[in-house]
């Protein structure tokens, strides 16, 4: 069996990273926060994103728990898969993983950063802070069956808002992520107004539009006054760029778009 592991901080797009990962590298086994995972569905383990505590979910993603880590080595040695991909948050994590599953084969490791840009990296970082998605990389069919066996198990309740589903992956809203942040439309308002400000090309600040849906997005309506045959194109994206640096310092969120749209020009007067 040959192994490979996928590393990096919390909130890094590891698991909606997995499947493309996997597909390109002929991949047939993923290991990811407690569940084993064979071409595209959940076979063995249970997942840490159900845990109620980080405590409890770092325990049960790194197979502490020996009935949990059975299973999922049981499954190992039924399948012999090929290739196994593991995920986690830094490489002695990823050691931890394959001294309880027993696997002794050398691990080639991949750092998060080697697959996906900064950009991407920044944006995943945004989801998982401000949101409180986590990525589990299975059908909606495969979580709705782990949580019918949790309900003849503990009576919980089956149906829940906080699921949604992407592609081949699922999104859930574990409980120990601690809820949301919330940024009040005055405030980005604000900080696109003081910004401006900085520049004397812009008259006014017409509209700021933006959506935290997916990804942060931004956009910007402006009246700008400007001599004979200036650049435009370049004006917009000084303001572009300086509408960047703030909202993500301010912030500390980098956003995946920033749209500046010109609505209004007057010449001045020379």
């Amino acid at each position: 069996m040959e192994i490979y592991a996928l590393y990096g901080t919390s909130g890094t797009g590891k698991s909606s990273s997995a499947l493309e990962l996997a597909h390109r590298m002929n991949i047939d086994a993923i290991i990811d926060d407690g569940i084993l995972i064979y071409e595209g569905r959940k076979v063995a383990g249970t997942s840490a994103k159900y845990e109620k505590t980080k405590i409890q979910a770092v325990k049960r993603a790194i197979f502490h728990y020996q009935e949990h880590a059975s299973d999922v080595r049981r499954m190992l040695q039924q399948l012999q898969p090929g290739r196994i991909l593991i995920l986690g948050t830094s490489r002695r994590m990823i050691e931890r993983i394959t001294e309880a599953l027993g696997l002794t084969a050398p691990i080639e490791y991949i750092p998060i950063e080697s697959i996906k840009a900064p950009r991407e990296i920044e944006a995943a970082r945004y989801v998982r802070e401000t949101l409180g998605k986590h990525v589990i990389p299975i059908p909606r069919v495969e979580v709705e069956k782990d949580f019918l066996q949790r309900l003849v198990s503990s009576a919980q309740k089956i149906f829940s808002s906080k699921k949604e589903v992407i592609g081949e992956t699922t999104v859930v809203h574990p409980s120990f992520t601690g809820g949301r942040i919330v940024i009040h439309p005055q405030v980005l308002r604000k900080i696109v107004e003081g910004t401006c400000r900085h520049f004397t090309e812009v008259k006014q600040v017409q509209k700021t539009e933006y959506t935290f849906a997916d990804l942060p997005r931004l956009q910007v309506t402006l009246s700008l006054k400007l001599a004979y045959g200036a650049d435009i194109p370049a004006v917009a994206r000084e303001i572009q760029q300086a509408l960047y640096k703030e909202t993500s310092y301010c912030l500390n969120i980098a956003p995946a778009s920033i749209d500046v749209k010109v609505a209004g020009l007057e010449i001045a007067s020379i």
